[in-house]
């Protein structure tokens, strides 16, 4: 089979580049630089959503689904700089050259990555291959919004209409899944400033299995599976956290049988 890779990240912003770019006062502290550069974007456009090449990466979590099984966790360890996070996070992809899933990962996840490891002069050659060094992905490639290698299920269910997009934490919940738990992106930065990187790790775990979760329903919806083997494909991933030691996983699975009732696939 095709490895399954699903991956997720989480950012903050990076101070010592809205430093260096915009020249800002060494007097001002940390907090004030994100705040003086938000109320600048908030002036210029009404937005103050931080621009993708200033978001640092301080969590990535994957799920992997190859022949060997199943494994989710987070990438390296909570002592790794973000060049390793991410050089990591493509050492995966080079070794396995695995079907991509994510949600919302072609208008964020990927974006940053890409910013970020291009600063970090990280190399990620399978990657950006684009057909250069193997010729079926001049046809379909991770780079290619309408190719497959990397599918964005979040843009795919909308039918790439940004108008019609929904949150992974409403349909993992209408499916039957637990939906996000014990934060949300926008509680990330807040966490990490409180010293809170390994609950920001465990997020970003349970929203990687949330999106896995969803792309098995995914797999069920257009015919790549039958019943039987969604089930089968589900019951591997709740045997496999459920042998994990971990009160979030714990937590995970509470929440997945309180919201499970009445939602289970039509056979």
């Amino acid at each position: 089979m095709t490895p399954i890779l699903v991956f997720d990240i989480e950012t903050v912003p990076d101070v010592a580049g809205l430093r260096r770019v915009h020249g800002v006062s060494r007097e001002l502290s940390d907090a004030e630089v994100v705040d003086w550069f938000l109320q600048q974007r908030r002036a210029q456009s009404g937005r103050d959503f931080l621009p993708l090449q200033y978001q640092q990466v301080v969590a990535i979590a994957c799920a992997l689904r190859d022949g060997g099984g199943f494994k989710i966790a987070s990438v390296g360890t909570a002592e790794d700089a973000e060049p390793e996070l991410i050089r990591r996070f493509f050492d995966l992809i080079d070794k396995y050259t695995p079907q991509l899933v994510s949600w919302n990962g072609g208008g964020f996840d990927l974006p940053v990555l890409n910013y970020r490891a291009l600063i970090h002069g990280v190399s990620a050659a399978k990657y950006w291959d684009w057909g250069d060094d193997d010729r079926e992905f001049k046809y379909n490639n991770y780079l290619g919004r309408y190719h497959t290698r990397h599918l964005d299920l979040m843009d795919v269910l909308a039918m790439y209409q940004p108008r019609a997009s929904a949150g992974l934490d409403v349909v993992a919940r209408l499916c039957g899944f637990p939906g996000k738990l014990g934060m949300d992106g926008g509680a990330v930065h807040a966490a990490i400033l409180a010293g809170k990187l390994d609950d920001v790790r465990r997020y970003c775990e349970t929203d990687v299995l949330n999106t896995y979760l969803v792309y098995q329903r995914f797999r069920l919806l257009r015919g790549e599976l039958a019943a039987g083997e969604y089930a089968k494909e589900v019951s591997l991933a709740r045997e496999k956290i459920l042998a994990i030691d971990a009160p979030h996983w714990a937590e995970f699975v509470a929440a997945w049988d309180a919201n499970a009732v009445g939602q289970e696939p039509v056979a």
